[in-house]
């Protein structure tokens, strides 16, 4: 049978060549991350930090008591890190997700859209997708409607979906779609479909037959959630069945900001894929990795969990309580790594003893700023004329295996602005650890024990080898990462 090539076949075959050649040579795809930070959405820096520290606090609680697979919590602006895409055709309007590790489904907003209780928060990245000719709904047989539906079984999915019984005894409903799905968070939730469609990445890296929900009416989310987390929906588990070179080991690095917009102009480097060839020597930078396993989560499978075996404050280690050195075959303990939560939250037991070395070390020279603690959510506070270096101590994090600790910079916990000077209150320098109270063991059964924030992660480059399974640490230059790599 003679097999008639059209020029449209033969430009289709030469993208699809181009694209593989970009992959085999380079072995990376490089994507900008934009941080949300909006200088308009806060009149003081104490509503802003009462904001975030708030909304860390929720999204960490919610992981401990959804006991159902769910995505996570978008924080408020200042907070989130997004990435753009196009689905369907490469020229289509971009559209703007949160980046989130402690998810795996991408959704967004779908045209028409409504989004209940959204008076007060940020208005959206981009408008809502119109759904392109090209764009199918996923069957309900499929095992990516499964996966949308904490793994229920296709039958009891075609059934909801009104296929018939006996098409659903011969595994014949591929024109029954998957029934809508409902995601809870923290504070909204919201109903969507699936479907499948081209995603076009920056770089011209094109996905086929894409999984994505899509949401026609949210409750208090008005942005979508693009999931890296593990799971089959996931961009990550997606893009390595085109190609595991690029699926199977992702990175980041987020741009320092101190929640100053000025600070995040340039963008903060996604990297998909390998350049182990640069892991050592980066142009001028000497690049070390510290390396720490993941722990399986049989509850949570999409979190990237790790072992915390102690933080020092200055040069007293401070051993972390069993629980986050693993994880129970409940899905209690250890630390989840997660660039959507803003600070960095620890068991009660871990984070008392942490803030009374500090207390105990800082104390010595500030005067605590318990006004300033309650405003913000922050604790402890110190009012100071000037920090002098040694007076604030250094947190360095042990993570699990040998020689896997991390030297936090200072700024990545302890958070520097200006009290005072409305004409009310004096003006005056203060200072905040930003290390934040998760609960007791107790509360924290079923779920994570401690969770990394992405305040915290600032200035490192931080890796997800899921063909490894370990994440990686490295101090990074990351406002200069990203012209570095493009070059």
């Amino acid at each position: 049978m003679a097999v008639k090539v059209t020029p449209l076949c033969l430009l289709y075959w030469l993208l699809i060549s181009t694209w593989w050649l970009m992959v085999s040579t380079s072995g990376m795809v490089l994507i900008p991350l934009t941080h949300s930070l909006s200088k308009t959405q806060f009149t003081t820096p104490h509503h802003l930090l009462k904001t975030t520290s708030t909304r860390s606090a929720t999204r960490f609680r919610h992981h401990l008591h959804h006991r159902h697979k769910q995505v996570s919590v978008p924080l408020s602006p200042g907070s989130d890190y997004t990435l753009s895409f196009a689905l369907g055709s490469p020229s289509s309007p971009t559209i703007s997700l949160y980046l989130d590790t402690g998810s795996d489904l991408v959704w967004l907003p779908c045209s028409p859209f409504e989004c209940i209780l959204c008076e007060s928060k940020t208005p959206p990245l981009s408008p809502p997708l119109n759904l392109s000719s090209s764009a199918t709904a996923v069957p309900c047989k499929s095992s990516a409607c499964s996966a949308a539906h904490s793994s229920l079984h296709s039958s009891d999915l075609c059934a909801i979906a009104r296929c018939p019984l006996d098409s659903i005894e011969m595994s014949a409903c591929n024109s029954f779609p998957c029934p809508p799905f409902y995601y809870a968070y923290g504070d909204g939730s919201l109903i969507g479909r699936l479907y499948k469609d081209s995603l076009t990445l920056p770089n011209s890296l094109s996905v086929q037959n894409f999984t994505f929900g899509c949401s026609h009416t949210t409750l208090g989310e008005p942005v979508g959630v693009a999931g890296f987390g593990f799971g089959r929906l996931s961009l990550p588990a997606q893009l390595s069945s085109v190609s595991p070179q690029l699926g199977n080991r992702f990175s980041y690095c987020l741009v320092s900001h101190s929640f100053d917009s000025n600070r995040v102009r340039r963008p903060s480097p996604l990297i998909l894929g390998r350049y182990e060839d640069k892991e050592k020597q980066f142009g001028n930078e000497l690049v070390e990795f510290v390396y720490t396993a993941m722990l399986s989560n049989p509850k949570h499978p999409y979190f990237y969990s790790v072992g915390l075996e102690g933080i020092s404050v200055g040069k007293r280690n401070i051993p972390a309580p069993e629980n986050l050195k693993r994880v129970d075959r409940r899905g209690s303990g250890g630390m989840v790594v997660d660039s959507g939560t803003t600070f960095t939250m620890l068991p009660a037991s871990l984070y008392d003893s942490v803030v009374t070395e500090f207390d105990h070390r800082v104390s010595r020279f500030y005067k605590r700023a318990n006004t300033v603690e309650e405003s913000t959510g922050l604790s402890p506070c110190y009012f100071y004329n000037e920090v002098v270096a040694g007076k604030v101590p250094a947190i360095t994090l042990h993570f699990a295996g040998n020689g896997s600790s991390v030297v936090l910079p200072r700024k990545n916990y302890f958070y520097e602005f200006v009290d005072g000077g409305d004409g009310v209150r004096e003006k005056r320098n203060v200072g905040c650890l930003m290390l934040m109270n998760g609960g007791d063991e107790e509360e924290l059964r079923g779920g994570p024990g401690a969770t990394l924030g992405n305040y915290q992660q600032q200035g490192f480059e931080v890796v997800y080898d899921l063909e490894k399974r370990k994440v990686g640490f490295a101090r990074r230059k990351c406002s200069s990462l990203w012209g570095s790599l493009k070059n």
